[in-house]
């Protein structure tokens, strides 16, 4: 998942201890357990109906992957001993631990689609949702949004916050059929489960924070009077403050382990939930059937529930967005116009102006100082022994307060590569850019005592929001460089949201400050907010497929200027910035279907016996993608458009659509091109669409040539369809961004 977690002491969310030179908290890395065996994912695609219990207790299919594990184990062990999970609900397969040849003989068994390694993932507000347009007034569906049941995979919830009162709730939906594991449920939250390593009966009571901060922000009650230090005061409230809470607990520590999601995904499924929220994500995107979020995904699609995922907090690692299945959302994270700003007074009275959450007292003319280390760096291990009590440390390369505060430091000054993020540190700090250092230095070096005062945080407001964060991981997709990623973007930075008592407000454990609602950032933070919009649509239409939703999310975003986000356009952003006020009205929508990804998938290199598996159909899907004539990702029904051309080819590319009309009976479309960039030409046919009825489905075909002429580069343009009211944008971007990959 990807978060900017403000508990950068733990590297819970460590994305900001990367951006602030510590290790990468996106980073998805492939150790296994001690010794020779690993878990691996044993992945056998559809699941079907439950089958009746066995002697022992065990389903059929349970039964069925002991049998088939027990057919390659030749140490003398029992699959009894090596199987952690069987998954049997919603997904067929099982998570084991395996030696490297016998991973390689079931991989050749008959009816296994993939074996891959387990994978350790990491984690990746009052103001935003006004900001959004989208106020406490907003029209809503009221018996309807009760129906709704919102699954967050993340860390776990904090009960007890007002958050999650059940107060005015009824009863759960009669067609819920989840449980509460070690954990007290009321009518708001009315699921929890916790997996850690094959363990499930451990408490889904949140013990770091982030879970309760994205819950909170999907579906938390309105909460009067929130601040954090006096700090973004006003109401805290979700998207859909009468939606239900179903709580999966797949993240502990520093971790999030595949097998865990996996079995998270297979349980939210069967238990009825609507919408899957997951802000937990990888430094790299991996191949669809290799990777646990986009099997549960898929699997959860075929049950018509939609998953919003973050895209990745790893820009500043040369950019990789992440949960790039064509069936999920995924959710780059932006700016709003409220900035936290923090302020370094010189003894010259000059003032350097950063970033933080600073809510202690001034800090007012300590002496300024260097670490002694060569690097300038404030690591903790290169402070031990050193004591600066008293002083304010000017770290050149890089902390996240630990060392500072360990080694009695009264205050910090931190560069940071992501200065447009306000971090909460547990000691007084404020992170600034080199060239802010720079100005720094040349004080300190012309002065026999340099002291510098820090302020506490003060609030501003940002005329150029919303921006792309710096740490938001950017396109191409490398998986599938025909579907666009980034779908869009939503509020990520300095988002105030609730929080638990059983970590300290920073995350640093010597921290003895504890709050109710705390200001965290990351795309961990962006994806509740587009999937508490998703939950929206669905209170008004729950009859919508997953497609559907993403579809109005995607068409109804606010366009972007790229000359505030350079680095890619829609690569960066994707659609725009989420739209709450008009997703629920978007009057066309792209659906898709199973179907729909599996001609996709063949197109990709999928064959018919790994598509037979993961679908559970007899049919043969790749011969019948091949006589429809779909031959690429440019196919698939998708809201937006993208092409990898090659520098100086000219290039053709058709992009067959079909748009469904949810407005209103007798409407006519007509499409104009948008934003038309140098290098192409965008033809739309036809460009009059007439609809006689709702859910009526019309076609045409967008058409783009041309050629760039050098590497690098990216053009866009978007077809837009008006009846006059609402308007139906689709992006198009064609660029020559060809990154090499290598899967993790």
């Amino acid at each position: 998942m990807s978060t900017v977690f403000k508990a950068l002491s733990l590297c819970v969310l460590a994305v900001c201890c990367f951006f602030l030179g510590s290790s990468h908290a996106s980073e998805v890395s492939s150790h296994g357990d001690e010794g020779p065996q690993q878990v691996y994912i044993v992945y056998m695609g559809h699941q079907h109906e439950p089958s009746e219990l066995l002697a022992g207790g065990f389903s059929a299919a349970k039964a069925a992957h002991h049998g088939l594990l027990n057919k390659v184990l030749d140490d003398g062990s029992d699959a009894m001993d090596r199987i952690i999970y069987s998954y049997t609900r919603s997904i067929n397969g099982f998570a084991a631990r395996l030696t490297e040849e016998e991973k390689r003989k079931l991989s050749s068994k008959e009816g296994v689609v993939s074996v891959f390694p387990s994978r350790t993932y990491h984690l990746q507000t009052t103001r935003s949702w006004d900001f959004l347009g989208f106020p406490e007034t907003a029209p809503r569906s009221l018996p309807t949004e009760a129906e709704v049941i919102v699954g967050m995979i993340d860390t776990g919830v904090w009960p007890d916050s007002p958050s999650f009162s059940d107060e005015g709730f009824g009863p759960p939906p009669s067609r819920w059929k989840g449980v509460c594991h070690n954990f007290t449920c009321n009518n708001k939250i009315i699921g929890a489960r916790a997996y850690r390593r094959g363990y499930t009966t451990l408490s889904a009571v949140d013990t770091a924070g982030h879970g309760t901060h994205t819950a909170s922000t999907v579906g938390g009650r309105v909460v009067e009077g929130v601040d954090l230090g006096g700090l973004a005061a006003g109401s805290a409230r979700g998207a859909v403050p009468g939606a239900r809470l179903a709580v999966y607990k797949v993240c502990w520590d520093d971790f999030c382990r595949s097998e865990d999601m996996l079995a998270a995904f297979d349980d939210a499924v069967a238990d009825g939930v609507d919408l899957i929220s997951f802000s937990i994500g990888g430094k790299l995107p991996a191949p669809y059937f290799e990777d646990a979020p986009a099997i549960g995904a898929f699997h959860a699609m075929r049950r018509r529930v939609l998953t919003s995922a973050a895209a990745g907090n790893s820009a500043l690692d040369g950019g990789r967005v992440d949960n790039v299945a064509p069936w999920m959302l995924s959710v780059a994270a932006s700016s709003t116009d409220r900035r936290l700003v923090g302020k370094l007074v010189l003894g010259n009275g000059k003032t350097i102006v950063g970033a933080s959450v600073n809510i202690f007292p001034d800090l007012k003319k300590a002496p300024l100082v260097l670490p002694m280390n060569i690097n300038g760096s404030c690591k903790p291990e290169l402070l031990a022994g050193q004591s600066y009590r008293g002083k304010i440390l000017l770290c050149a390369s890089g902390s996240d307060g630990t060392g500072p505060l360990a080694a009695g430091a009264a205050g910090a000054v931190i560069v940071s590569g992501a200065h447009d993020v306000a971090f909460l540190l547990p000691l007084p700090a404020l992170t600034i850019s080199t060239d802010q250092f720079t100005k720094i230095m040349a004080y300190f070096n012309k002065t026999r005592n340099p002291v510098g005062t820090i302020r506490s945080t003060e609030t501003a407001f940002d005329s150029k929001a919303p921006i792309v964060a710096s740490f938001s991981s950017r396109g191409p997709n490398l998986i599938s460089p025909g579907i666009l990623k980034p779908d869009l973007s939503a509020p990520g930075i300095d988002i105030l949201a609730a929080w638990t008592p059983l970590s300290p407000v920073s995350g640093n454990l010597k921290d003895n400050r504890f709050a109710p609602y705390s200001i965290i950032s990351g795309t961990s933070m962006a994806c509740p907010h587009a999937t508490g919009v998703a939950a929206y649509i669905k209170s008004f239409h729950p009859d919508w497929s997953p497609a559907m939703i993403m579809s109005a999310l995607i068409t109804t975003a606010t366009p972007m200027d790229p000359s505030r986000n350079p680095g890619g356009g829609e690569l960066v952003y994707g659609a725009g910035q989420l739209n709450p006020s008009r997703a629920h009205d978007p009057g066309l929508v792209y659906d898709a279907r199973e179907d729909d990804y599996v001609r996709m998938l063949c197109a990709e290199g999928y064959n018919s016996t790994q598509l037979r598996a993961v679908t559970g159909s007899d049919a043969t899907a790749c011969h019948a993608a091949a006589t429809s004539g779909s031959g690429s990702a440019a196919d698939l029904n998708y809201p937006t458009m993208a092409h990898l051309a090659k520098p100086g080819k000219n290039f053709t590319v058709h992009f067959p659509r079909t748009v469904t009309n949810v407005g209103a009976p007798g409407s006519v479309y007509t499409a104009k091109i948008a934003g038309l960039g140098p290098y192409i030409r965008v033809a739309v046919k036809p460009r009059r669409l007439a609809f006689s009825r709702l859910l009526q489905k019309v076609s045409f075909t967008v058409t783009v040539s041309g050629a760039l002429p050098d590497a690098n580069e990216f053009v866009s343009a978007a077809v837009v369809w008006s009846d006059g009211v609402r308007q139906v944008r689709s992006p198009i971007i064609v660029h020559t961004v060809d990154v090499e990959y290598t899967p993790k």
